[in-house]
């Protein structure tokens, strides 16, 4: 073999070896990509989920009855669902299906005991609770220079020259939306007792 066939053979084999070199370089990072893909597993949903009690309202002395708040998951018994109350220091209730209680503040822990697949487990949650009173008011005061009226209060009392001419006005009525109140009442009966008539329109 003549010196320029061995030096043609050399260049060949020379970018042949270039060629594989690039061509795994340029898989390399293929190949770590794809092994750096993981897999997130979904996030399993609790057995048992106890919700919040949401505050209550009460009318004067009587009192309002709270009971567990909670969700399950499918083939999950409930074995038991109790309630311990306190309220500062003292202790209101312990481990009862549903407590009564009057206005004030309190500690609420719902105990809720379930079985899944044979195996028994609790949840226990404290939340603060607000038992309120509602409100003795029948009417609120306004200054005649706005629009709306506090919520609970809807009926709009306008007055107008002398008592015989105050009227009141409520949602759907033409002037609704338009008048300035002088005062703002809960119910058309209690504006009739303050001295208000019907609008008309």
């Amino acid at each position: 073999m003549n010196k320029l066939a061995q030096r043609a053979l050399a260049i060949i084999a020379t970018g042949a070896l270039a060629i594989s070199g690039a061509t795994a370089a340029i898989a390399a990072p293929q190949v770590a990509a794809a092994n750096a893909i993981s897999v997130v597993a979904a996030k399993k949903a609790p057995a048992v989920t106890i919700k919040k009690i949401g505050t209550k309202t009460v009318k004067g002395s009587a009192k309002a009855t709270i009971k567990p708040s909670y969700s399950k998951a499918k083939n999950v018994k409930i074995k038991s669902a109790l309630l311990s109350v306190t309220k500062g220091k003292k202790s209101v209730a312990k481990n009862k299906k549903s407590v009564k209680l009057a206005a004030g503040t309190y500690k609420v822990t719902t105990t809720v005991k379930y079985q899944l697949k044979g195996k028994t487990s609790t949840v226990r949650k404290t939340q603060t609770l607000l038992v309120k009173k509602a409100s003795t008011k029948k009417s609120v005061k306004m200054n005649g220079k706005t629009i709306n009226c506090p919520a609970g209060f809807p009926v709009k009392g306008n007055r107008t020259g002398s008592k015989n001419e105050w009227k009141y006005h409520v949602k759907g009525q033409r002037f609704y939306n338009i008048t300035k109140p002088e005062e703002c009442f809960k119910t058309t009966a209690d504006a009739r007792k303050a001295g208000y008539r019907a609008s008309k329109i």
